[in-house]
């Protein structure tokens, strides 16, 4: 399990930094924007990435 996790951990960082490093200014923005957002919104945004990501492991396992 933990080959497959910290490969995994790294693709994810390796994704989140591709906005900020490329963009600044709008990933900025869109720190901005969330930051406006109620709380109800990001659980919502939180929960679609979740299960968008559960679907793909689910797809790409088989």
């Amino acid at each position: 399990m933990a080959d497959l996790l910290l490969p995994a951990l790294a693709l994810m960082l390796v994704f989140e930094g591709l906005l900020p490093f490329l963009s600044p200014g709008r990933w900025r923005e869109v720190f901005l924007r969330a930051t406006q957002l109620s709380d109800g919104q990001i659980r919502f945004v939180g929960l679609t990435s979740m299960l968008i990501g559960l679907a793909l492991l689910l797809f790409l396992g088989d």
